[in-house]
């Protein structure tokens, strides 16, 4: 049970931040893009998308624990690549994060998504090598 509630918080968080990001693009995006350069404003544009890409990658990877958890999807079917956290190329940039010239509430809301993806990279990583010394010992 303890797991289940470990991933029912890192999923809240997930979709917290979720809503946070919708309600940021919805509400301040347009407002804020207009304050600047087209340069800036396509910057902006895209690092909000970054956002939005790494916390539905999150959310696909805990809701694929939360399978696994329940027993619909076994721990060696979640290490194919289809079920695995992807898009690091995209999310693992983190240099929006540091430009003055993005909005302080997108910057916000891309270290936190930014730190988010990162935790569960590690947690990835470790589900693979605990998986992978199962499989070994199992041979």
């Amino acid at each position: 049970m303890q797991k289940a509630t470990f991933f029912q918080r890192t999923y809240d968080e997930t979709l917290e931040l979720l809503v946070e990001t919708r309600n940021y693009i919805r509400y301040s995006e347009r407002r804020e893009r207009m304050r600047v350069n087209d340069t800036v404003s396509t910057r902006i544009v895209c690092e909000g998308l970054r956002v939005t890409t790494r916390l539905t990658q999150v959310m696909a990877w805990v809701m694929t624990q939360r399978a696994i958890f329940e027993g619909e999807l076994t721990a060696s079917q979640a290490l194919a690549e289809e079920w695995r956290l992807s898009g690091a190329e995209v999310c693992l940039d983190d240099d929006g994060t540091h430009d003055h010239e993005i909005p302080a509430g997108l910057r916000g809301l891309l270290d936190r998504s930014h730190r988010l993806y990162l935790r569960v990279l590690r947690l990835e990583a470790m589900s693979v090598g605990a998986e992978a010394a199962v499989a070994q010992v199992r041979r």
